[in-house]
């Protein structure tokens, strides 16, 4: 019998992950996945990202409008509402043997939230990790809770999900799945990416993207943009933060800073090959985004990486921690595009593996489906053997 996974994807920021994991999906026979399609994927702002998502061969079964009328707090609150309404329509009508999901965002959460009734199966991808400096963490574990599997990307996120109750069985170190895309991955020439970006690269750019810090009110963005204005000699390729409560006022001063700068761009969205392009050819990677944690250190890429959103995570020999003061940010950055440091990086290891990870999350998907107490789960104590 073919089992349906349901596919949950809510913006750039995840489907480039779930790319290799869909593609093995669709090419077994036992499986057909599911998209379910929200956030800012329809959104224009960000790029209207579901347009990547047909590229790449797969076109959503269900889109679920869930865009916060503005940035504030009480309308994402509100979304998330809406979200949990309109989630269940489609439970109800997709017939969905399993659902995955991904990550810390709102829109996940809102979407675990609405399985539960349907007492629908959740596998979670990117579960035990830490982030001090984002709201991020709560909705993070609080999913892993609500969740029947785990694929985690390191060892230590495992042991993570162990001491939060979690049965051993339901734990699988997968490593990070959006490093399978790199097993194949042929980098854009450099011609190639001037004429999509419309920039001149004349030397290796910085590539920068800089998220809402949601547990803290500070203009942390001006102190970052104060540093890379002593860097305007050098082309920066700009990314949009991602839409979490604060991120208006952050694209506003990107969109400033841009305007000021003749040798940088910003974009609401680069797609998985031209932002892997870039990573390839960049001098270093600023700002506080997960992909400087996860997949630059596959690129040997130093990273300079501002504040404390990604405190907490596994990171590699390539990250360099900089608190958000532009003094120390610049010197930071110096650091990380001497050709020193990036000769100290040569043959580096990813902690978050080398690929496979779709493979794994196959198999025991495949597992998981013959057992009969996949739904029905029990808190591991402390105190008992594991």
């Amino acid at each position: 019998m073919i089992r349906r996974i349901g596919v949950f994807t809510a913006g750039r920021n995840d489907f480039g992950i779930y790319l290799p994991v869909l593609r093995a999906l669709r090419d077994a026979a036992e499986f057909e996945p599911v998209v379910v399609a929200t956030g800012t994927h329809m959104d224009p702002r960000f790029g209207e990202t579901v347009r990547d998502m047909h590229a790449a061969g797969f076109s959503p079964d269900y889109c679920v409008p869930m865009v916060p009328a503005t940035d504030c707090a009480v309308d994402v609150a509100r979304a998330m509402g809406q979200g949990v309404s309109e989630f269940a329509a489609v439970f109800q009508q997709a017939n969905l043997d399993l659902l995955l999901v991904l990550g810390d965002r709102f829109e996940m959460f809102a979407a675990a939230t609405a399985a539960v009734p349907f007492c629908l199966p959740l596998a979670h991808l990117h579960g035990g990790e830490v982030t001090e400096g984002a709201v991020d963490e709560q909705f993070r574990h609080a999913i892993s809770k609500l969740s029947h599997l785990h694929f985690v990307s390191t060892k230590r996120y495992r042991e993570r999900l162990l001491q939060m109750g979690e049965e051993s069985w339901r734990v699988v170190v997968s490593g990070a799945p959006a490093l399978d895309l790199l097993n194949d991955f042929s980098p854009w020439s450099l011609e190639q990416l001037e004429v999509s970006l419309r920039m001149k690269l004349d030397c290796p750019p910085l590539l920068v993207t800089f998220h809402p810090v949601t547990l803290r009110e500070d203009e942390q963005v001006d102190e970052l943009l104060r540093a890379l204005g002593g860097f305007m000699d050098r082309p920066m390729v700009i990314t949009w933060p991602n839409s979490d409560v604060g991120f208006s006022k952050i694209t506003e001063r990107l969109e400033a800073f841009v305007a000021s700068c003749p040798n940088a761009g910003l974009f609401p969205s680069l797609g998985v090959e031209r932002y892997f392009s870039l990573m390839s050819y960049a001098a270093a990677m600023i700002g506080n985004s997960s992909s400087g944690i996860i997949e630059a250190a596959s690129f040997g890429l130093p990273v300079v990486n501002v504040g404390d959103r990604q405190k907490g995570r596994v990171r590699g020999a390539n990250v360099l921690d900089v608190p958000c003061r532009d003094v120390d940010i610049v010197r930071t950055i110096r650091t990380a595009v001497s050709p020193s440091f990036k000769a100290s990086l040569r043959g580096m290891v990813n902690p978050y593996g080398t690929g496979g990870a779709s493979a794994e999350i196959l198999r025991v998907l495949m597992d998981a489906g013959k057992r009969a107490d996949l739904s029905s789960k029990r808190f591991v104590d402390v105190w008992e053997e594991r």
